[in-house]
């Protein structure tokens, strides 16, 4: 059995929680997860490097790496494709002197925000099917108000790669969340806005309401190297969707 990712430590949340361009558009906005924005804020803002960063969030430099990354790559799609930028959910714990703070938060999914989002899991009779690109199913959550009002199955229709992420990005889907996935696959998802959480094992259904709650076990690191392999092989049988802290 998996151990749970740990937490990330934020000690500054967002004054805002949502950025939009001047010239309103329809472009589906990208989300980044709140310790995705306190590596931002550490390491661009106050010019930490990245064992301080590490420190500061309690985690391994490579996690505050994976997570940089992934927050940069997301924040130049805004600027480029004139998104909005939304901060929230993630997995992390509040500085325990900041948890008593006012700090003027407004999260975009809080309850009574009229949000609406669309999350995709790859999909394998009810569980997490932990190999992306072989993923013939997706279960599609439509949420408002922080609760799933509507789901479906949709097939890939054998759609390889980087036809899965066109696919997602046709369907209007904000959110993946995935067992084993390769960088050619995180790269193209990044590319359509479409915001990753893999490396999850389980139940479909309990993966989206732990998302929701701002529970899900996730690894910001994940991978999976096994293309060419059998018909039969999953990403989890080789480590690829397992969490790592």
């Amino acid at each position: 059995m998996s151990r749970p990712l740990k937490k990330r430590r934020v000690c500054a949340l967002p004054i805002s929680s949502c950025f939009k361009p001047e010239i309103d558009t329809e472009h589906p906005p990208v989300y980044i997860s709140l310790e995705e924005y306190e590596c931002i804020r550490l390491m661009d803002y106050e010019g930490m490097g990245q064992e301080e960063c590490a420190q500061s969030m309690g985690v391994a430099r490579t996690t505050v790496q994976a997570l940089y990354a992934a927050a940069r790559k997301r924040i130049a799609g805004c600027l480029v494709e004139a998104r909005p930028l939304i901060i929230t959910g993630g997995n992390f714990e509040l500085c325990p002197a900041y948890q008593h703070s006012r700090h003027p938060v407004r999260f975009a999914r809080q309850k009574g925000s009229n949000t609406i989002m669309k999350i995709a899991v790859t999909y394998e009779n009810g569980l997490i099917f932990q190999h992306f690109g072989h993923t013939s199913q997706f279960k599609i959550y439509t949420v408002e108000n922080n609760q799933v009002q509507e789901s479906h199955i949709l097939d890939s229709n054998g759609a390889g790669h980087g036809a899965l992420a066109t696919l997602l990005q046709e369907e209007k889907i904000d959110t993946l969340i995935c067992g084993g996935i390769g960088g050619g696959a995180q790269n193209a998802l990044a590319q359509v806005g479409v915001t990753l959480y893999g490396g999850v094992q389980g139940e479909a259904d309990k993966a989206v309401s732990d998302f929701l709650a701002g529970n899900l076990a996730y690894d910001p690191a994940v991978h999976c190297n096994h293309h060419g392999h059998g018909e039969g092989h999953t990403c989890g049988s080789h480590g690829c969707g397992g969490h790592h802290a």
